[in-house]
């Protein structure tokens, strides 16, 4: 088994190949943490893993389809071959599918409600439970949980609140609410352990995914997943957070 060149912490990011995931992970490696960028293709993760490594950055590729269990097997037992523990996983992996011409919720499709759900909820539970023995064995794992305050039902049902007419992505919002959900749940199962678990929400980024609409950029969207990553001992869990602001749920 090997370890990290400086004995730094390790850290794997889902859905990394680009946008926030890219930039956290070189926001992780920048810190000095030794971070593997994840990404269902090879070709692509090699690639973007490459890019940051030629800015003098400890990173490295790993092949991750989290709504592939085979995917996600092997890429424990990579890790675990390799360091032997984890102790940041950022669940980063998320997308929209919906018809955002259909302006009512009704109007979206029950397939579209399940491929949204299979990667941005049960991927993540799926993805978390296989890395959960790794992540015991560090001396004090984080999990990040990537939400967004789309998620936030308290927001949702307030009138004049940022996101109130926000609805024509429900299988979307859904998803993170019940990200949300999981790590509460998680945190408090793990809430003995020197695990802390946090959904986080990046802000209005403009990415790939929203066609460069958004109101920050990538740069500060990847912020707070690398600032819930690197919290200490007397950081949050169970929290919902948003550049060190807690958000409703």
């Amino acid at each position: 088994m090997s370890t990290s060149s400086n004995g730094s912490k390790v850290a794997l990011v889902t859905g990394a190949t680009r946008g926030i995931g890219f930039e956290t992970v070189r926001q992780l490696a920048q810190a000095g943490v030794h971070t593997l960028l994840a990404g269902r293709d090879r070709g692509r993760a090699v690639d973007a893993a490459l890019k940051l490594q030629g800015e003098g950055l400890p990173v490295e590729a790993i092949v991750l389809d989290v709504t592939d269990t085979a995917s996600i097997a092997a890429a424990v037992q990579e890790v675990d071959r390799k360091f032997g523990r984890l102790d940041i996983l950022v669940n980063n992996a998320g997308i929209i599918v919906e018809d955002k011409t259909l302006p009512k919720p009704s109007q979206q499709s029950v397939a579209a409600w399940r491929e949204t759900f299979e990667t941005n909820v049960f991927a993540v539970v799926e993805t978390t439970q296989a890395f959960l023995p790794l992540l015991h064995k560090a001396p004090a794992a984080r999990i990040v949980n990537v939400s967004s305050l789309l998620g936030s039902l308290t927001l949702h049902t307030q009138p004049g609140s940022p996101i109130y007419d926000f609805k024509s992505i429900p299988a979307y919002n859904a998803s993170k609410s019940a990200i949300n959900s999981y790590s509460v749940h998680l945190a408090y199962e793990l809430r003995d352990t020197p695990i802390k678990v946090n959904a986080v929400h990046p802000g209005y980024v403009k990415t790939d995914m929203n066609a460069g609409e958004g109101e920050i950029d990538v740069p500060t969207g990847a912020k707070t997943s690398v600032q819930m990553a690197l919290i200490g001992a007397d950081g949050p869990t169970g929290g919902y957070v948003y550049l060190g602001e807690t958000l409703p749920w």
